[in-house]
């Protein structure tokens, strides 16, 4: 199982940014994945899940309603995309799967198995 994440980058208050996670090893027709954030000082918090078999999803109160968690099976990928972003979304951020869950909230309140390495977001004007 690898993971393998991409987009992270210096973006202004407000603004947009796609971050991409590239897997392989496993489908993206069955167990849950996601994304965590640890910024400086601070715990790493889950931030959105998304369970590939139901597609049904999970987002910290943090993030709800401006960033949305995609994922495209034929391309082994999945997707954040975050949108109207603030300086407090400054982080590294971190893709995450466990074969073992198939649960979006199950993932994103627990440590998943198996991570990519991590990308760092900064928001600032």
């Amino acid at each position: 199982v690898q993971l393998q994440a991409f987009g992270g980058g210096l973006v202004q208050p407000g603004g947009s940014l796609r971050l991409s996670c590239s897997v392989s090893g496993f489908l993206l027709d069955r167990p849950a994945v996601g994304w965590f954030r640890q910024a400086p000082g601070k715990e790493r918090e889950g931030v959105s899940c998304l369970s590939t078999w139901n597609d049904i999803t999970h987002y910290s109160d943090s993030v709800k309603g401006r960033f949305t968690i995609s994922r495209d099976a034929a391309k082994s990928t999945f997707y954040l995309q975050m949108d109207n972003l603030l300086p407090e979304d400054t982080a590294v951020y971190y893709c995450a799967a466990d074969l073992g869950h198939s649960s979006s909230y199950a993932l994103c309140t627990t440590s998943p198995s198996d991570w990519g390495q991590g990308t760092l977001v900064t928001v600032s004007s």
